[in-house]
């Protein structure tokens, strides 16, 4: 009797490292991965002239863009216009055509 219980904790405790690991996975990692592809997926679809809100809540909508940078327009004056990254972008809304 003192046999088998001693081989079934080192069982128990790896089915609970298992259990746990895995838990982790598809609460932490798995979800965060599925953000950052779908952030991805947003920003590959960004193209001039679409109005967008930025990460620090302004509306504006992008005149000009290279790889990483796009220069967006805020207001209804025409002088602002601020570079910035396209990571900042959180939200695109394309023009009606």
């Amino acid at each position: 009797m003192l046999v088998a219980s001693s081989i079934s904790q080192p069982v128990v405790l790896v089915g609970y490292i298992v259990f746990f690991c895995a838990l982790m996975y598809f609460m932490a990692i798995r979800p965060q991965q599925k953000e950052k592809k779908k952030q991805e997926e947003l920003l590959a679809s960004v193209a001039v002239g679409d109005s967008v809100l930025t990460s620090s809540g302004f509306y504006g909508v992008i005149i000009d863009m290279t790889d990483d940078t796009v220069i967006v327009e805020f207001g209804s004056n025409k002088n602002c216009r601020i570079p910035m990254q396209k990571a900042a972008i959180v939200q695109i809304e394309k023009p009606e055509a």
